[in-house]
């Protein structure tokens, strides 16, 4: 078995990624309840206490909301940076473990994940690299610009997953008060789909197999509008499989190096 990517539901009602090898099942970020997330992974016919631990990318609730109960409902180990633990009000000691971007976190002997600090305000957020079998792939969301060393990551993948958050003419001329709209727009916001679009168009290439849109306003943007955006900017790199990441997932899992997802049945 590959690495399987699984987004249980991408947005500000909540974030969750599966990454799921042959020894490993590991959540990215879980910004659902206990109920939710039970209910989303038996989608997958996989029970939380399966889990081999949560990784969070940063405090806020969207992202972290059913952490602290996961941990002592079924036990799973969560791990955080200092900041983000701290401000989950989680001991360092006996709730959660400490990671350190750049710091190569293994689980088993088959998967491997590299935290990376992005920019993101009130927050010390991190994305993630997973690394399985000489291939790699990128979950990063909550950023509201991007660097040369996020790019380098990136390209480097052949699966991304990656913020689309707003459609700029969306955002400003909605009903947003300006302060908002500002924190959004601002480097430490999130990344519209234009900076997506550019982003991709520097990392990606022929290697770069799939790529998942996440975290898109629901008030500020549309699947349709983000697609065709990033595809306008990278359609002569990329002969890949584009998906978007919605809020009621699951809807597919992706396979490291595999472009067309595998659709999920509803139950």
């Amino acid at each position: 078995m590959t690495l399987s990517i699984t987004h249980l539901g991408s947005g500000s009602s909540g974030n969750a990624t599966l990454l799921t090898t042959d020894e490993a099942k590991i959540l990215i970020d879980c910004g659902f309840s206990g109920r939710q997330l039970e209910k989303r992974l038996a989608m997958l016919e996989i029970s939380p206490k399966e889990l081999d631990a949560i990784l969070i990318s940063h405090h806020h609730i969207d992202h972290s909301r059913g952490a602290a109960i996961i941990q002592k409902r079924w036990g799973t180990p969560v791990q955080a940076n200092f900041e983000t633990c701290a401000k989950l009000g989680m001991d360092p000691v006996n709730e959660c473990k400490i990671f350190e971007p750049l710091n190569r976190i293994e689980f088993g002997s088959d998967l491997s994940i590299l935290p990376i600090s992005v920019n993101h305000d009130g927050a010390d957020n991190v994305g993630f690299i997973a690394s399985h079998a000489g291939e790699r792939a990128a979950i990063v969301t909550d950023l509201g610009s991007w660097n040369d060393e996020l790019a380098r990551h990136i390209s480097e993948c052949v699966h991304i997953s990656i913020e689309s958050n707003y459609d700029t003419k969306k955002l400003w001329n909605g009903p947003y008060p300006e302060r908002l709209k500002q924190r959004i727009a601002g480097r430490g916001g999130h990344l519209s789909n234009r900076q997506t679009a550019e982003l991709l168009s520097t990392a990606t290439g022929k290697h770069t197999r799939s790529i998942v849109l996440c975290h898109l306003s629901e008030q500020n943007n549309a699947p349709h509008i983000a697609e065709s955006e990033v595809l306008l900017e990278i359609d002569e790199l990329f002969d890949g499989d584009i998906s978007i990441s919605k809020r009621d997932g699951p809807e597919f899992s992706h396979y490291l190096g595999q472009a067309e997802p595998e659709k999920l049945a509803r139950i």
